[in-house]
């Protein structure tokens, strides 16, 4: 059995020690432990009472994850806590750091809680396609009432020591030694009365809350919004729902019991445990030791003061890492200093930050028009537009001037790092670091592997990826990287289906009833339809096939949403997608001067192409070893393309539906498009096996493309 609960005497008082490190989850020996230890304190007649707390720099982070669908042993986390809510001697929760899921519904079964200043408290399980499944919906609700628990519940993030204390969840925050205080403060309530509360029994706020519309209506809302084709959320509800009608607790638990049990049995559980243990995994590189030796981050240069590297900036700021951003400009730079403040101020607006705290990131954000400021860096990297020989310009400038020991990164989303890196006397120091826009919102980071980047630097980058609260990917230094690389196959097939018969409103609308944030073709107004067509025509090129009708616009100055006018219309600045039927000329005429027939297509045929065409060339770059797991490239679509977490994935959602079905249909495909649908040799071998990508026998090949005889190259 996992974990233990310590036991120790202090005066009157039991403390016990939750210790399963590193978070102290809720295993199976933990779970025998407070049955054990609860039962001992509360047989010892010179025990007044009783403080639980975690060891370590963790409360308890939440149930066990890996036991979910295993058999149990001992007793269950239900019969665990019952013992703490009903224990004779009055329970003081002494939140030591996280106390998370099961955690917070831990301390929610004791009488008091008292927590360090920096612990958080929270019910994440909406995350993992759960809902708090041991009494979280129908406590926290008592507490904090409906719609704040609703809020908290249906977003899962976790709620600060400060914010919990007057959010009502906890009663005292302790500023000197934790365990000390908690004793002190059970001591005075011991002294005060020998009525100690549950939480089960507070019914004002349930009350408070009977026949008031507004609290469902506007969870409901939430959810729509913000965990849309999501499974959970409606369920989280419904537990509210019945905590608010029914007079009875238990009642209520067993509401939420049946419907916990009907989320562990969604597929969605499963995708989205998938993408919680894959972005752990993604962290790991399969040649680089885990005790490889970083280097100390503790300042940063970025090169550029547009959009991105602005971005990019906040993220070092945000971690209290001083950060110098060079411009050549000065009114450049004066304009990308002021977009930061003004991105800080909204923030501040909007009551996520305070004045103190953005005056305290802004002091870390030093403006300058001189390279040799960046001189003593432990990392720069270079965010101006997608140019190789202005890339190489600037990092010939930076081998120059920045301390020796200190890494180079490029910002790029598909150039050559081993081109940029062979500028510099230090290719074994240079990587990319493909942020994406915002940069200070988007989680996703891929880190380009040169041929000569060393392993410190790597694990230097994805350990620096963890601090600046990014989605760290590693790819190899390959044509289109990861992301872009698999983006292709997508927009190819919805800019041929529109050639073929179907309309961009169609398009978007079945892809985003598949769950994709947001459709291609309103991406591409997004992003702007002039940005190919310009470079095309200033190199002289041929437009490729696939892009004839966005160049064609582009002739009737349809730009996008630059202009308010691209595959869609756009009025008063405003970003909403309206139908522009006047654009229908102009699709069958491109389609008809390039031999094409326009029929109508299904919306079952739009998802296939562009979904299977993520994922084929998806396996194609695993084959290859770009990526080094196919978890790794769900990681890439769910945080940086907006696929959706609930499906798991490009090849996670392949996998669901059986790549024996998904070869099928490629096969099918290909009967019209033999080049583009030439199905990848590892999809075919693992179809034919029954197997999964996750079991893809490629590790000796990754190993040989980790050495760099990958057959892609630029």
């Amino acid at each position: 059995m996992k974990g233990t609960v310590n036991y120790e005497l202090r005066g009157d008082i039991a403390v016990l020690e939750v210790d399963n490190p590193p978070v102290n989850p809720l295993s199976s020996g933990v779970r025998v432990g407070l049955c054990d230890q609860f039962d001992k304190a509360n047989n010892d007649e010179n025990v007044r009472g009783i403080v639980l707390k975690g060891a370590g720099n963790a409360f308890i982070a939440g149930a066990d994850i890996s036991e979910f669908g295993q058999k149990m042993e001992g007793p269950d986390l239900h019969t665990a806590l019952k013992n703490i809510e009903y224990s004779e001697k009055p329970v003081v929760a002494a939140i030591n750091g996280p106390a998370l899921g099961g955690g917070l519904e831990t301390a929610l079964c004791c009488n008091y809680r008292i927590a360090t200043e920096k612990s958080i408290v929270g019910l994440p399980e909406v995350n993992l396609g759960l809902l708090p499944g041991a009494g979280g919906t129908q406590r926290l609700p008592r507490i904090v009432g409906p719609s704040q628990a609703l809020k908290i519940m249906l977003s899962g993030v976790p709620v600060p020591a400060k914010k919990a204390l007057d959010q009502g969840i906890l009663d005292s925050i302790s500023t000197g030694d934790l365990v000390e205080d908690a004793i002190s403060f059970l001591h005075k309530k011991l002294d005060e009365t020998t009525e100690h509360p549950k939480v089960r029994d507070l019914n004002e706020k349930l009350v408070e809350a009977r026949g008031n519309e507004n609290v469902m209506a506007e969870a409901k809302a939430l959810a729509s919004k913000s965990r849309k084709g999501q499974f959970a959320p409606g369920q989280i509800i419904k537990c509210v729902e019945a905590a608010i009608e029914e007079d009875d607790f238990d009642a209520g638990m067993k509401k939420e019991s049946d419907l916990f049990l009907e989320c562990l049995l969604h597929p969605q559980r499963e995708a989205m445990i998938h993408i919680f243990f894959g972005e752990r995994t993604a962290g790991k590189i399969l040649d680089v030791p885990k005790d490889t030796e970083t280097q100390k981050i503790g300042s940063a240069g970025v090169v550029g003061s547009g959009t991105m590297g602005g971005g990019i900036a906040m993220n070092f700021a945000n971690a209290g890492i001083p950060v110098i951003v060079l411009d050549q400009d000065e009114k450049n730079l004066e304009r990308g200093i002021g977009v930061i403040e003004k991105n800080y101020q909204m923030m501040v607006d909007r009551g996520r930050l305070s004045q103190e705290m953005k005056d305290g990131v802004m002091s870390l954000i030093t403006p300058s028009l001189n390279y040799e400021d960046l001189g003593d860096c432990d990392i720069v990297v270079e965010a101006v537009y997608e140019n190789l020989e202005l890339k190489q310009e600037i990092f010939k400038k930076l081998d120059d001037v920045v301390k020796g020991d200190a890494i180079l990164a490029s910002n790029t989303s598909g150039l050559d790092i081993d081109a940029i890196s062979s500028v510099t006397e230090r290719p074994d120091k240079v990587v990319g670091t493909h942020f994406f826009s915002p940069a200070n919102i988007m989680r996703l980071l891929e880190i380009v592997r040169g041929e000569k980047t060393s392993k410190e630097t790597l694990a230097t980058i994805m350990k620096l990826g963890k601090v600046i609260k990014k989605a760290a990917v590693m790819s190899l230094n390959a044509p289109g990287f990861i992301g872009n690389r698999m983006l292709y196959g997508y927009t190819h097939q919805a800019n041929m289906l529109l050639l073929e018969g179907a309309l961009p409103n169609q398009v978007d609308t079945a892809l985003e009833s598949f769950g994709m944030n947001m459709g291609p073709f309103r991406m591409f107004d997004l992003v702007g339809l002039d940005l190919g067509w310009r470079a095309r025509k200033l190199a002289k090129l041929e437009t490729p096939l696939t892009n004839k009708i966005a160049d064609a616009l582009c002739e009737q100055e349809r730009f996008g949403q630059k202009n308010g006018k691209g595959f869609y219309n756009y009025s008063d600045g405003s970003r909403a997608p309206n139908p522009a039927p006047e654009n229908e000329e102009i699709y069958v005429k491109v389609a008809e001067e390039n031999g094409f027939t326009r029929r109508d297509i299904s919306d079952e045929e739009i998802v296939d192409r562009c979904i299977l065409g993520l994922v084929n060339e998806g396996a194609k770059i695993l084959e290859e070893g770009v990526a080094q797991r196919s978890s790794d490239m769900d990681i890439v679509y769910i945080n940086g393309y907006g696929f959706p977490i609930w499906r798991g994935g490009p090849m996670f959602y392949a996998n669901s539906i059986g790549l024996d079905k998904v070869l099928e249909k490629i096969n099918k495909f290909a009967e019209k498009d033999e080049d583009f649908w030439k199905p990848a040799d590892l999809l075919v071998a693992m179809a034919n096996n029954g197997g999964k990508f996750a079991d893809a026998p490629t590790d000796d090949l990754k190993k040989e493309k980790l050495a760099f005889k990958q057959e892609v190259k630029y």
